[in-house]
């Protein structure tokens, strides 16, 4: 028969009296005389004890620190949040809003594209006598875990409407033209405001590796237009740029994502691209140039 197999007919496997167990099949300890419970300590027959599940109470300061350790992480890599404090992005941004701040694509070495609403750095000047409120503890440790936008660090939240090689010009009752191209700005600044009959400006060379930024209240922000005495003309290097605001998060009921606009991708607008055709006709121009050059040369040759 099988081994562990059994037949209908077979006898119990326990049968009182017999094997020296005791009667009614009571179970013997591993030891094997029959001792009172709580002798074996487990260590015979392979036996381990119950491991002792630690409390709640005893696991939460370990939660606690995992999760402030990849808050921190959040903040310094992914996403921050940030308070807008001023009026100088209405109607896009009003004061108060909380919005998210993407810090992960600069790792990968994306640069500031035009359209886009970007956090920066103070670039020296641009708010020198401006009031810094004075946060508490509490405000202190949860802006420094990126669960409060940060009330000390000065930075600012404008729109990027020139990059590095463009150069960029408003006259008054003229629109914003980058590369000689007119911005439709209708959909973004602030309704009444012209696109800079308070501060005309250029035309401005944006020097590579840097921006130029206005607010979309035009006659409300002091932006790239009003620092053209520092260094770059009022541009901003792309190294202080913190990130790009992605969506207003708070408060709820003004969630909304923050995308480019549509006059941002018009044709012509990169002034590497307007100069593609031309580069491109000369490119397929040459391999023809030569070719007659050396039918004519041959021709000579022959006569």
């Amino acid at each position: 028969m099988a081994v562990g197999a059994r037949s209908g007919h077979d006898e119990p496997e326990d049968r009182p009296g017999r094997d020296g167990s005791p009667e009614g099949g009571a179970a013997v300890p591993p030891g094997g005389d029959g001792g009172t419970p709580g002798d074996d300590d487990g260590a015979q027959g392979g036996g381990r004890p119950p491991r002792r599940q630690r409390s709640f109470w005893m696991e939460l300061p370990l939660l606690v620190g995992i999760a402030l350790i990849l808050a921190l992480l959040i903040k310094t890599f992914l996403i921050q949040a940030f308070s807008i404090p001023s009026d100088s992005m209405q109607n896009t941004l009003q004061r108060g809003d909380r919005v998210l701040v993407d810090k992960l694509t600069p790792w990968f070495g994306s640069e500031p594209e035009r359209g886009e609403v970007v956090v920066f750095h103070d670039p020296g000047g641009w708010l020198e006598g401006a009031a810094t409120p004075e946060p508490n503890v509490a405000q202190k440790f949860l802006s420094f875990i990126g669960l409060m936008p940060s009330a000390e660090e000065k930075d600012l939240i404008k729109r990027v409407i020139a990059v590095g090689g463009d150069t960029v010009e408003c006259k008054e009752n003229g629109p914003v033209t980058v590369n000689g191209k007119a911005l439709d700005e209708k959909s973004f600044i602030f309704p009444g405001n012209t696109p800079c009959n308070d501060k005309p400006f250029g035309p401005i060379k944006v020097e590579e590796g840097r921006i130029f930024v206005m607010g979309d209240h035009r006659q409300n922000s002091l932006d790239s237009r009003y620092h053209q005495e520092l260094p770059g003309q009022g541009t901003v290097s792309n190294d202080e740029v913190v990130g790009r605001a992605i969506v207003v998060a708070w408060p709820v009921g003004r969630w909304a994502p923050l995308p480019i606009p549509s006059t941002f991708d018009q044709p012509g607008l990169n002034a590497a691209a307007a100069l593609a055709p031309a580069a491109l006709g000369v490119a397929g121009a040459l391999p023809l140039v030569f070719w007659r050059r050396r039918r004519l040369t041959a021709g000579r040759t022959a006569g």
